[in-house]
């Protein structure tokens, strides 16, 4: 009984929700922006924490972002005006997934790249592989040979 109190209260303790992390003071009014603000927070990277989105993370940073992109979206800036205000204060490194511009494109098609030269390189082996001519089998006189062998091998066996 008493190890299932104790899941229970490890559980609540480390499955607490997400949402404790933006204090009440930091809350829009308007359920539709704070919305909108939660969403934005998610798609930005803490600058401490760097693999937590702001929206998760309880760096005072992070809370200082949130605040921000609050206050973008309470002055009436769009979803991408928002991101780049914080992107010309932060730079790209702010962003969870990188804008699809020349500076990011290795960051983008070298996934692509590296399978496609896969995908070559295992077409080229298969294909020299398959042209490979197999040797033929025994000839004829070979195979009559290879009879004479065992058959007199076989007497010589019965014989001992």
């Amino acid at each position: 009984m008493r190890r299932g109190f104790a899941a229970l209260f490890l559980f609540l303790f480390l499955a607490g929700p997400a949402s404790a992390l933006v204090s009440p003071s930091e809350r829009l009014p308007d359920p539709e922006q704070e919305a909108r603000a939660r969403e934005i927070s998610k798609e930005l990277r803490c600058l401490v924490c760097q693999n937590q989105s702001i929206d998760d993370s309880d760096a005072e940073l992070a809370g200082d972002l949130r605040r921000i992109v609050r206050e973008r979206i309470a002055a009436g800036d769009t979803d991408e005006e928002v991101f780049d205000y914080v992107v010309a204060r932060y730079g790209e490194f702010v962003l969870m997934t990188p804008r699809f511009e020349p500076a990011t494109w290795a960051l983008w098609l070298g996934p692509l790249l590296v399978l496609a030269i896969g995908v070559v390189v295992a077409v080229a082996f298969l294909r020299r592989k398959g042209g490979e001519e197999v040797e033929p089998g025994l000839t004829s006189e070979e195979r009559a040979h290879l009879a004479r062998l065992t058959s007199a091998g076989k007497s010589d066996d019965s014989a001992v």
